[in-house]
């Protein structure tokens, strides 16, 4: 199977421009988050950030539950509308999803409105909260249909117009949100995230429009087909994320009763953090590579080709930012919020060692998603969600914050072993050799700087730290250019390679 794929012209090129494109916007929003991130921790403090973090998973969870999961089964079904060679099928998908995803923010938002108070009583144990929960409807609704348009750009692989949404709602959502705590302190936090999904829907909505495709008169019969397949599967896209968001719902409010507001606005730092530089390369996974991998996914030596190249590229770009947040996770932590949020630096390194097994098993999991199985990925989904919300219930109590975060590294544990053996199942999947060694690799370098912090006094760890991010960064570079076709890596980046001898030079 190995030497089927190898026959055919790599891929690594395609996945290296997509992500340029939605890391460049990625690395724009990192920035953007930074300051944002920044400014939040200034004027709300750990407990202020806190609360704006339980906020955020009260969005998340409705919206996700609103939402049904169309945003992902829309992409799948516009792009397999697009590869259909029906000139009418995508403007039909199109309009059904857009008219789902509007009907469902308004169920979702109203819903939430009705709940707030029970909302409000199971998250801080009061209805203090429940004007504030009420408010966050707006915020479900925009990011509902937001979401929706999204998926549509996404489905036609229209990468610039997706990085561009990325770019422009991040920054006008940031300043908005930020100016709003600024006027209002903590009143302003829940107008501050409708304001996020504002900026959102407004940029969604121009450059879905720029699709120019036509509006079609449809019987009832047509919609209910369009919608019946977007809803079949969308459900199970809406229960994995229903159970993922549930997940991190219920960590933070066992942060919250068992240790108090303080350590959940650690743990809300430590997540953020943790998730901003391998942020980019997930979303470059979802909106390139689960598109193409589902046009192939009937060719399985072609699926199982795609997968290893992108876990490949994605841990390069990943692996060394994760080492450096492991070595300097105090300065990191410090620099982005204050000096109150020290204690962060531990659960960060958990966090980050779990990012790392994400970035490795997500590929994979994309195989079910691909196929169209329903019931294996929600199941699989049950499964790691249980790992991570026991496990946390388990060491909260013991550990404090750190427990939560050890919760969410061997839940990415339990993910892989879990998902290995049934996308083996479903298409033969096995890593390459070229895979298992960088993945060999990088959890060396990884467990290695981990592991000198529970060993060594902190000075010598850090320095052992810093030489390792130098290492595995010249290792990513030189494997990435090696990785490209001849010719395709800019002239300059490999001279100064070869000169320093760690590529080949090129042929004249």
């Amino acid at each position: 199977m190995e030497h089927a794929a190898t026959a055919r012209p790599s891929t690594y090129g395609q996945i290296l421009r997509s992500s340029v494109l939605i890391g460049g916007s990625s690395a724009f929003n990192i920035v953007i988050g930074i300051v944002r991130t920044k400014a939040m921790a200034l004027l709300l403090g750990p407990a202020g950030f806190g609360l704006m973090g339980l906020y955020s998973s009260i969005v998340n969870l409705a919206q996700c539950i609103a939402g049904m999961g169309v945003n992902s089964s829309g992409v799948r079904q516009i792009a397999a509308a697009a590869g259909s060679g029906d000139p009418e099928s995508v403007p039909r998908t199109a309009a059904v999803l857009r008219r789902a995803a509007l009907v469902l923010g308004l169920a979702g938002g109203l819903l939430l409105a009705l709940l707030a108070r029970p909302v409000s009583r199971l998250t801080f144990g009061s209805d203090e909260h429940a004007g504030a929960v009420a408010l966050l409807s707006f915020a479900v609704l925009f990011k509902s249909v937001s979401d929706g348009q999204g998926a549509l750009v996404q489905g036609l692989r229209r990468i610039t117009d997706l990085a561009r949404i990325s770019v422009l709602g991040g920054f006008f959502g940031a300043v908005a949100s930020v100016a709003l705590v600024f006027a209002l302190g903590e009143r302003g936090v829940a107008p501050s995230l409708i304001a996020i999904a504002g900026a959102s829907l407004v940029f969604s909505w121009w450059y879905s429009r720029r699709v120019g495709l036509r509006t079609p008169v449809l019987s009832t019969a047509q919609v209910g087909r369009e919608a019946g397949g977007l809803l079949r599967l969308g459900f199970a896209f809406m229960a994995s994320g229903m159970l993922t968001m549930g997940a991190a719902y219920a960590v933070r409010i066992m942060i919250v009763r068992g240790v108090g507001f303080e350590a959940a606005g650690l743990y809300q730092s430590a997540w953020t953090v943790g998730g901003l530089y391998v942020g980019f390369i997930l979303q470059a996974m979802g909106a390139d590579f689960y598109p193409r991998l589902t046009a192939a996914i009937r060719d399985r030596a072609e699926c199982n080709r795609l997968v290893n190249e992108q876990a490949e590229v994605s841990l390069l770009l990943a692996g060394p930012g994760i080492v450096a947040t492991l070595a300097f996770a105090p300065l990191v932590v410090s620099l982005l919020y204050s000096s109150a949020f020290g204690a962060a630096a531990e659960v960060l390194r958990w966090i980050c060692i779990g990012a790392t097994l994400k970035v490795i098993t997500w590929p994979m999991g994309f195989i079910i998603v691909a196929e169209g199985r329903q019931g294996i990925f929600f199941w699989s989904e049950v499964a790691y969600t249980a790992i991570h919300v026991g496990v946390a219930w388990a060491l909260v109590g013991q550990l404090g914050v750190n427990g939560a975060g050890v919760a969410f590294f061997v839940s990415y544990v339990g993910h892989g072993i879990l998902v290995y053996p049934i996308v083996r199942w479903l298409t033969g999947f096995r890593w390459s050799r070229r895979s298992f060694r960088l993945g060999l690799a990088f959890l060396t370098f990884i467990g290695v700087v981990f592991g000198c912090f529970y060993v060594l006094p902190v000075g010598l760890a850090t320095a052992v730290g810093g030489i390792a991010t130098v290492a595995s960064a010249v290792y990513s570079l030189r494997s990435l250019v090696r990785l490209l076709p001849p010719g395709r890596a800019p002239r300059g980046l490999h001279r100064l390679l070869a000169r320093i001898r760690l590529v080949p030079p090129a042929e004249p």
